[in-house]
């Protein structure tokens, strides 16, 4: 039997913009957008096909790409711990879906090994980010954040 994939990411760093709202953003804690573009530079330096922007939600960025020939999606966004502290980016892996498998919850399932990989890859190979913590959405959701260092670290 496979090892339980975890899709949600948490990580600290202080080199991404999360304090001056962008006259594009939809709503002024849209934070991420310059996140989501490096991590589209970084996809692509390891060869994956990706959007060419991140799209934009209500709360942050998302972008889509290719791992094993298979779309999905990551969204990302900023949450903040007070006026003087950096705060949490929390970012989580999606298979690509259409309207009806994402209402039947087909995001969440499916989400290849190695798109959580790449993501890992980028975020513990840059010195901008430190405390890189994987969680499974079903612990993460509960308020449970108990992360592992890796996202196929057994549970």
């Amino acid at each position: 039997m496979e090892s339980e994939i975890r899709t949600v990411v948490t990580f600290e760093s202080t080199a991404f913009n999360m304090t001056e709202p962008k006259d594009y953003f939809i709503n002024h804690c849209c934070f991420g957008d310059d996140v989501a573009e490096w991590v589209i530079r970084e996809l692509r330096k390891q060869g994956m096909g990706t959007d060419e922007k991140p799209g934009q939600e209500d709360f942050g960025w998302y972008l889509n790409f290719e791992a094993a020939g298979i779309g999905h999606t990551f969204v990302i966004g900023h949450r903040p711990h007070g006026e003087s502290e950096a705060g949490t980016w929390i970012g989580w892996l999606e298979r690509k879906r259409g309207l009806i498998r994402s209402i039947l919850g087909g995001r969440r399932r499916g989400i290849e090994a190695s798109a959580a990989q790449a993501i890992h890859q980028i975020l513990t190979a840059s010195p901008m980010v430190r405390d890189v913590r994987w969680h499974f959405p079903r612990d993460f959701d509960s308020g449970i954040e108990r992360g592992a260092s890796s996202p196929l670290t057994p549970p």
